[in-house]
């Protein structure tokens, strides 16, 4: 019997609705019908409106917190598990909890591994998701995992700028391989910061490694969360001299007061993808969508066609 192609069909979980409109309509193809009942306490059930028997299904959603959306994509994996879809992609734009990706004191989870798991038993076959916290996370699923680069749609916003003299920067010693990455395709020069922590979010001393006086800097990491060490690190470098800072992060937690420190802080701009919707406007972030960038590797997925052309780093 020869084998047939299984019809692909989209929905979305609440929290990512927005942008799974875009991808849908990159992808020319619309969202699929889901509606989700709410009991008195919070509980919350989701229903395809529509059959998926034999189907492949992709499921768009963030799993940032809080809980309820990761429950969100969970619940939903397993229905379309058993509605008999017969591949089931969970597209995960951000995947949350990636920090926890090792025991880094005693007593603690390793909660990427713990997720990893949980979408496996809920139901999903394959797994799309960009720039993860920590590229090992990849090794906890026994699934296949796509794992997409916000820099394909980074770089030609990058050189649309024109920027003399630009050098490219890590806050921190753990994106020095990204910062590298970035610096190889735009040709341009590499610092990092080193940082020391008094707690979690809170940055106790920052020195810079490398000279920045005369030039352009971008900063390139895969989240920004409270923006604490972004805005520390584009205030030491404008006192070493950088012309002017800006930063790309692929993922705009911006939780407590990240929005105010942006906006008093020394960069010129913050880039980010929508990844995670904003949860307010402000004049120094730029939102640059990722929408086509999963649209195009779905359509590849669904016509088992090579991805490797979207991986510029």
């Amino acid at each position: 019997m020869a084998y047939t192609v299984p019809v692909p069909k989209i929905f979305a979980c609440t929290q990512s609705d927005e942008l799974a409109r875009k991808i849908a309509k990159e992808y020319g193809a619309e969202l699929g019908k889901v509606t989700f009942s709410t009991y008195s306490d919070g509980e919350f059930q989701p229903s395809f409106e529509e059959s998926v028997r034999g189907a492949r299904v992709f499921i768009i959603g963030s799993t940032f917190p809080n809980s309820d959306h990761l429950m969100q994509m969970l619940l939903m994996l397993d229905a379309a598990k058993r509605a008999s879809a017969r591949h089931i992609t969970a597209v995960l734009p951000y995947f949350g909890w990636a920090r926890q990706d090792r025991k880094d004191k005693p007593r603690v989870p390793i909660g990427a591994k713990l997720i990893a798991k949980m979408l496996e038993v809920a139901g999903a076959t394959r797994i799309i998701t960009m720039d993860l916290h920590a590229d090992q996370i990849q090794g906890f699923f026994e699934k296949p995992v796509d794992h997409l680069f916000a820099s394909t749609v980074f770089l030609p916003y990058l050189r649309n700028l024109n920027l003399d003299k630009l050098t490219v920067a890590s806050p921190d010693m753990g994106g020095s391989k990204r910062a590298y990455a970035y610096s190889k395709f735009l040709e341009s020069d590499v610092v990092i910061c080193y940082k020391q922590r008094k707690k979690a979010n809170v940055i106790s001393h920052m020195e810079l490694i490398g000279d920045v006086t005369g030039k352009n800097v971008v900063l390139v990491d895969d989240m920004v969360d409270t923006a604490g060490t972004l805005t520390k690190a584009a205030e030491v470098m404008m006192e070493k001299g950088a012309l002017s800072v800006r930063a790309i992060c692929t993922h705009p937690i911006l939780s407590g007061q990240a929005y105010e420190r942006i906006e008093n802080s020394k960069l010129e701009e913050l880039i980010v993808t929508d990844s995670i919707p904003l949860r307010k406007e402000s004049s120094k972030i730029k939102v640059v969508s990722c929408a086509n960038l999963f649209a195009d590797v779905m359509q590849r997925v669904q016509n088992n066609t090579s991805i490797s052309s979207k991986f510029l780093m």
